[in-house]
């Protein structure tokens, strides 16, 4: 197992809590919580030991792109082809981002 740490500067923080994903073979997990003022902490727990650069690309190509919100992320690696971590990332923030809509139908 191998745990890496990850700082982007941010906006003003999150404003809710998401955990998305399961643990298991070529999955991960993520969860979110409000971080500190202008700061993104990501820490990444893997199976796969030797995999810094390939996070670190996709961190920069996700958090570089666009202003992110201040938050805490840990992601529980086992592992997950970059696709799949993408796909969980982008699943995590939309549940803290999108507004909960209720149908009465």
């Amino acid at each position: 197992m191998e745990t890496m740490q990850f700082i982007y500067p941010a906006s003003a923080p999150i404003q809710g809590r998401a955990l998305v994903g399961v643990v298991g073979s070529g999955d991960l997990e993520v969860l979110l919580e409000p971080g500190s003022q202008d700061q993104a902490r990501i820490t990444v727990n893997t199976s796969v030991d030797g995999s810094r650069h390939m996070w670190q690309a996709l961190f920069d190509r996700i958090f570089q792109a666009a202003p992110i919100a201040a938050l805490n992320m840990e992601i529980n690696d086992f592992g997950a082809t970059p696709g799949v971590v993408r796909m969980r990332i982008d699943q995590a923030l939309e549940e803290v981002t999108s507004p909960v809509t209720h149908s009465l139908s």
